[in-house]
């Protein structure tokens, strides 16, 4: 039997994701695969969306672990490199990007925080980065989803095959491309004009 503690019980769950894919992990089969009984996992994870939230946390390890910006780094390269890596990590684990969307993982607050700081520090008004961090991170998912969804079903003889890689890089631009135009407004300039934006 399997010495059984917290890490192993995520680390094997993913492996059982991989394997059989996210409508199908169940806590029975886990304590299966472990070869323990099934409510012996709730000492560890009290519901199923407990443990789901653990998956997708680990999951996001090779993002989490990427290197933070360095003061001199260009903003955009490093926009366009944070959000590649998060593409990167949800491509790892089958239904990557369904785990991630349909759960809360914490992550690393401080993480974010300097990630903003130095968005902010580059010269983009803050309200327009945080919405660019939102906007990359909403669309690398359903960018990914789309990906993930793909491989599990033929697309009709009709329909052109989509180049996932290109469509995200192209959808990544004009994201950075609009920050640029934000950091580039004057900020009294750009005041008026999310003034004048404003419903009346």
């Amino acid at each position: 039997m399997t010495k059984v503690n917290r890490e192993i019980v995520v680390s094997e769950a993913l492996d059982l994701l991989d394997e059989v894919g996210l409508d199908t992990v169940s806590t029975r089969r886990l304590a299966k695969r472990l070869g323990v009984e099934q409510p012996s996992l709730y000492w560890y994870f009290r519901t199923k969306k407990d443990l789901l939230a653990a998956m997708a946390e680990a999951a996001m390890a090779p993002h989490a672990a990427a290197p933070l910006p360095a003061p001199d780094d260009d903003w955009r390269d490093w926009f366009l490199d944070n959000t590649r890596s998060f593409r990167r990590t949800l491509l790892i684990r089958r239904d990557g990007a369904r785990l991630h969307a349909g759960s809360t993982p914490a992550g690393d607050l401080d993480r974010i925080r300097h990630k903003m700081d130095f968005l902010i520090a580059s010269g983009v008004p803050e309200r327009d980065a945080q919405m660019a961090m939102l906007a990359a991170g909403r669309f690398t998912v359903g960018s990914v989803l789309e990906e993930q969804a793909d491989t599990d079903s033929d697309p009709p003889a009709d329909m052109p095959v989509i180049d996932h890689e290109s469509a995200f890089e192209a959808g990544l631009t004009f994201i950075v491309d609009g920050l640029m135009h934000g950091a580039a407004m004057p900020a009294d300039k750009a005041s008026r004009q999310a003034f004048g934006n404003c419903p009346r």
